[in-house]
């Protein structure tokens, strides 16, 4: 029985690493639906409507981001679209990590260092992710990429 616990426990660790590393692009989308859902409900939406400009407002800044990451050709802007980007991956990060270790380290310095590492961690994986999901294509005239010969 011990074994199995232990087994799991490791199992549901690792997911929970997958799962913040997969999902770290998706932090500023989620910070800017929680934002616009609780003053959509704080001035009277309702809980769907609150719902429904949250989940707007976040497909927006998503789309938005990775559009004028994909588009610009000026490198200054395209660090400035992954800044946005990999800033609220890595405070995330930071603080998730902060949780995890504490119940682990008995030292809150390690706990500190580890945080740290892990939001370096995190930001970097959120600015790589941007990078690959919206890669710059070259535009034909009429609108028509063609593959290379």
């Amino acid at each position: 029985m011990l074994a199995l616990g232990l087994v799991l426990n490791t199992l549901g660790i690792g997911l929970f690493c997958w799962a913040i590393f997969a999902l770290t692009v998706y932090v500023l989308p989620f910070f800017v639906a929680l934002s616009i859902g609780m003053t959509a409900f704080q001035s009277g939406a309702g809980l769907i409507g609150a719902l429904l400009l949250g989940t707007a407002g976040a497909a927006l800044t998503l789309v938005l981001g990775q559009v004028a990451f994909a588009v610009t050709r000026s490198s200054a802007l395209r660090i400035v679209v992954a800044t946005a980007f990999a800033i609220p991956a890595a405070v995330a990060g930071y603080h998730v990590v902060l949780a995890v270790s504490q119940i682990g380290v008995p030292s809150l310095a390690w706990s500190e260092v580890f945080a740290c590492l892990g939001a370096v961690c995190i930001g970097v994986t959120s600015w790589t992710r941007l990078m690959v999901l919206a890669e710059a294509r070259p535009l034909e005239p009429g609108g028509v990429v063609e593959k290379p010969s």
